[in-house]
């Protein structure tokens, strides 16, 4: 007969461990502190053993650190009442393989980073001084072996990861490199450390589903917690002023326990340009320990069905088609201890201030902190959430597959409480991978089996832990148990479309293909001069220098870029303006790409560019350099996402006007229809009164590409019915290379009021392209825009990560480039 514990006067308490810890490496003699939840890199830099990885060509300088075995410890003093009740020690992020002991004794093993360990201490815990130590075993020789003792041989990653067979060892892939990403390899933990105390059970998850019907909303609220032995709680649920629950039995192991609670009248919580992000608090309190979630109300489906053209792939929120537009992200740096709050909040905030409302967390990188999150349901920013598996096949034998279901069970339970989170996705391109290997082609047969173990695993948990929200098993997709080529078929589910990069193919190609959803492409540029000054010295600052090479991870990307610029652009006179042409022309890319399979809406219901931010400064698809600043792309999605927008399409011999809205309700605009000519002379053409709905986009007009012309250019100008102006864009008929550019003279002028400061350029003559830089934390209202003389165009400063700086400040470092400039 089980033990019945009876209630108990014990407090719900815990002692947080993180802190100073001693670091070692017993095999190099190694010792000296470190900083805990944090990582061995940052340890190293502070006590000045290794360079700034980033900078040069340190990142070979450091690869010792990831081929030693590291320990840490430190001593924490346990009051002496800590020893009643039950006792668990909680870790998570532990990266990745360890022996963890606590008073010299091994307590328990981890071998995954995405999993949280509750490990029970009862018993083991003595009352003043005790010992953790937490011993890291070198991942690369462990994932060798795992991979030699392997009944038949599974490829990795070799053309992105500098260490073998990580697809044995549940690590961030891209810790080991990948084509954007260094190879550092991070050593520590980065989560919760903490010493729990509960009378008799512990919360392990509490999770959310919505019922919405009839203008209420019905929130059944699932609970588990891990009792020590039979007995009884006490479990309360408080919600918008009501209170459920009271005290609940419960037998050893996990239980769970559901309540319902309905919500009249609910403000409904929405993406990002769509309507507000209110959000309720959850309490949850289970005999003093207590959790608060924030919860946002809204139903979400996603609506893959037959149509007229196959099936459709979109996104519907509390009834409403909404189009997805965003970029896919990956973790905020390679060396943790800098994944901040604060860091990713800088991010984030860019993402929406460029009109985004979807993010499409990437296969290859790592669940994000629970803030991050947060952050998204509080910002109005959905998540496409991959899980932690990307372009390579993985084991499935019961051990690994065990070990994953732990942690996808883990992962679902602690995320799907989320308003923000908006789809599980298996992996990023593993049943693509298998076309991509020797070993995997040689034997499909063998490798697709390998893959549906792992897929109908995770299929089957999301299932059953969260079965209000969809599964698609990969990105891409075309769908529920179907291997085929995502790549190429533009009929249904998912696309990543990468011939325009990766084969060297016109920015035009965007257009032979109609996605139903591009959920990755993109254009590499390299980052910003004010960046790369922070990694080179003046001699390396040349496209094919050893160091900028080593700051390119795509092999071949650097020469691509200038190729394109080839292609669109006369060549640049010096360096400093290869590197802005080459954002110009990845805005460009992005903007044709976008523009277009926006203008085919409702075929297309989500664009997701590869990719909003770098790991490390780098030479990328991102729109956001390293550190947040904004590149010429992120400028261009500002106003290529932007709820209305009017796009010009070649056709034939014609161009296409059509427009489109994305916003919460249809609008009526004036358009304005110009050919302007280098002198910067605008003809009319067409004036239209425009009522824009929400269902599709409408062709407006037709333009002969003969009426253009060799020398003129379109320009669409849209506005309310006030007059005030809302957007503004141009087409070109030819590459930019063959116009006869004019010399533009450029001015600036700054001026302050009670909203901020305000930048106002003016040409003598056509400028396109005409781009404020400042060092200063900020982004400009605009920027990358086209200048015709005698309309001048007003910028504000927006800052950045709380910067405040004056008007002398941005005066002093302001730069104008545009592209005259540059020839």
């Amino acid at each position: 007969m089980a033990d019945v514990h009876p209630r108990t006067a014990i407090d719900y308490k815990t002692i947080d461990l993180g802190g100073r810890f001693t670091l070692t490496a017993p095999e190099r003699g190694w010792r000296g502190d470190i900083h805990l939840p944090g990582d061995v890199h940052t340890a190293l830099l502070e006590a000045g053993e290794i360079p700034d990885p980033y900078f040069g060509q340190n990142e070979d300088a450091v690869a010792w650190v990831y081929k030693t075995p590291w320990t840490v410890e430190r001593a924490f003093d346990v009051p002496a009442d800590m020893a009643d009740g039950f006792l668990t020690l909680t870790l998570s992020e532990v990266d990745c393989l360890a022996t963890v002991l606590l008073n010299g004794e091994a307590i328990a093993e981890t071998q995954n980073q995405f999993i949280r360990y509750d490990i029970d201490v009862t018993g083991k815990v003595r009352p003043g001084e005790n010992t953790l130590t937490i011993a890291f075993a070198a991942v690369p020789e462990v994932a060798q072996a795992r991979a030699d003792a392997h009944p038949f041989a599974i490829p990795y990653a070799a053309m992105n990861q500098k260490v073998a067979h990580l697809n044995f060892v549940r690590k961030a892939a891209c810790h080991a490199g990948w084509d954007w990403g260094i190879c550092l390899m991070p050593i520590g933990v980065y989560g919760r450390m903490e010493l729990r105390r509960v009378p008799l059970a512990r919360t392990e998850s509490v999770q959310v589903d919505q019922h919405h019907e009839d203008g209420a909303v019905t929130l059944e609220i699932k609970t588990r917690v891990h009792a020590f032995g039979d007995g009884e709680i006490t479990l309360i649920h408080t919600f918008d002023g009501q209170e459920i629950g009271g005290s609940v039995a419960v037998k050893k192991g996990e239980n769970l326990f559901t309540h319902m609670l309905v919500v009249h009248d609910p403000e409904l919580w929405w993406p990002s340009g769509q309507g507000d992000q209110p959000l309720y608090d959850l309490r949850t309190d289970v005999d003093g320990e207590v959790t608060v979630r924030k919860i946002g109300l809204r139903k979400l489906e996603w609506v893959v069905e037959p149509d007229a053209i196959d099936h459709s792939f979109k996104c519907r929120i509390n009834g409403r088609d909404i189009t997805m537009m965003g970029a896919n992200w990956i973790p905020a740096d390679a060396i943790p201890s800098r994944i901040t709050p604060e860091t990713v909040r800088d991010l984030l905030e860019s993402a929406k201030a460029a009109n985004y409302n979807m993010l499409r967390v990437w296969g290859g990188g790592q669940y994000e902190p629970d803030w991050f999150y947060d952050l998204c349901d509080e910002l109005g920013l959905l998540v496409w959430q991959d899980f932690m598996f990307s372009c390579m096949p993985y084991p499935s034998d019961r051990a690994f597959l065990a070990d994953v279901a732990t942690e996808i069970t883990q992962q679902v339970r602690r995320l799907s409480h989320h308003a923000s989170i908006a789809l599980w996705c298996g992996d990023n391109e593993v049943i693509g991978s298998l076309n991509w290997y020797p070993e995997t082609r040689a034997n499909r047969d063998r490798h697709l089996a390998n893959y549906d173990r792992m897929s109908k695993l995770l299929s089957d948990i999301v299932a059953d832990e969260d079965p209000q929200r969809r599964f698609w098993p990969s990105s891409p997709s075309l769908g529920y148990m179907d291997f085929a080529d995502g790549w190429h078929v533009d009929t249904r589910g998912d696309m990543h479309f990468w011939d325009v990069w990766h084969s060297a193919k016109p920015f035009e190609h965007y257009r032979t293909v109609q996605p139903r959803f591009a959920s990755e492409f993109g254009f590499q540029s390299f980052t910003s001069m004010n960046v790369i000054e922070t990694f080179t010295e003046p001699g390396d600052r040349n496209p094919s220098s050893p160091v900028m090479e080593t700051h390119q991870r795509n092999d071949g990307g650097n020469a691509r870029i200038l190729e394109t610029m080839c292609r669109y652009f006369r060549f640049p006179k010096g360096f400093e303006e290869m590197v802005f042409l080459s954002q110009v022309q990845q805005g460009l890319a992005i903007k044709t790409a976008i523009e277009f399979w926006r203008s085919t809406k409702p075929r297309c219901m989500g664009t997701l560019y590869w990719q909003i931010n770098d790991i490390w400064p780098v030479a990328s698809w991102s729109s956001l350099d390293y550190g947040g600043q904004w590149k010429l792309l992120h400028y261009l999605a500002k106003r290529f996402f932007a709820p209305i927008n009017i796009v010009a399409v070649p056709e034939g011999g014609e161009i296409v006007i059509k427009g489109m809205n994305d916003g919460p309700a249809a609008t009526d605009i004036i358009l304005d229809v110009s050919l302007v000519g280098m002198d910067g002379q605008a003809n009319p053409l067409h004036r239209l009164d425009i009522s824009l709905g929400l269902e599709s986009a409408s062709e407006l007009v037709r333009v002969p590409l003969e009426a253009v012309g060799e020398d003129r250019f379109v320009l669409l100008e849209w506005r309310d019915r006030d007059g005030n102006l809302i957007g503004t864009n141009d087409f070109f008929p030819r590459a930019y290379k063959y116009y006869n550019l004019p010399a533009a003279q450029v001015s600036a002028a700054w001026h302050s009021d009670d909203t901020g400061h305000h930048l106002t350029l003016q040409s003598d003559a056509c400028a396109f392209f005409v781009t404020a830089h400042s060092d200063c934390a900020g982004y400009f209202s605009d920027n990358c825009v086209t200048l015709l003389p005698g309309r001048g165009v007003t910028l504000s400063f927006i800052p950045r990560k709380g910067a405040a700086p004056s008007l002398d400040d941005l005066q002093n470092s302001l730069r104008i480039s545009h592209l005259a400039q540059t020839y």
